[in-house]
């Protein structure tokens, strides 16, 4: 079993609001807007700083079954605090993004944070990158956090 990411005393953030849009653990509960949010903006997500060289979001889709197997991994990470997946919700409360919060490979203190946005809130790119960079800085218990933004 993994050892938890962040010490047994943290309690981790059930949330966070910013300019436009608010964060909340992603569940098996955001299925189907989770997979239309990504579903319709693969090129854009390939073009974000984290997505570009890796094997997310497949080109070729993922079923609604498939896709909820994966956001129910993220949800059993997040109880067993050693990851921490957050949707990210307009002010509407419609799914538009994801913010992903796991340890390094090498270095287990070490936070590495990819998030997107839907193509169609592409503008709210830098401001949930700022935002959620400032809220690990001033209250995670990380050695270091890796956020790309280049």
């Amino acid at each position: 079993m993994a050892r938890s990411f962040v010490p047994d005393d943290f309690v981790v953030p059930q949330g966070l609001a910013g300019p436009g849009f608010r964060l909340e653990p992603l569940g098996p509960q955001h299925n189907e807007a989770d997979h239309g949010a990504w579903t319709s903006s693969i090129d854009h997500i390939r073009t974000t700083p984290g997505f570009a060289a890796g094997r997310w979001p497949p080109v070729g889709g993922l079923s609604l079954a498939e896709n909820l197997r994966d956001l129910q991994r993220h949800a059993d990470d997040f109880e067993r605090r050693v990851g921490f997946t957050y949707t990210v919700l307009d002010d509407e409360d419609r799914v538009i993004g994801c913010v992903y919060i796991y340890p390094s490979r090498s270095e287990a203190r070490v936070a590495q944070v990819d998030s997107w946005v839907s193509a169609s809130c592409a503008e709210l790119d830098l401001p949930l990158h700022d935002a959620v960079a400032n809220w690990l800085d001033a209250g995670w218990p990380f050695a270091e956090v890796r956020y790309r933004s280049t």
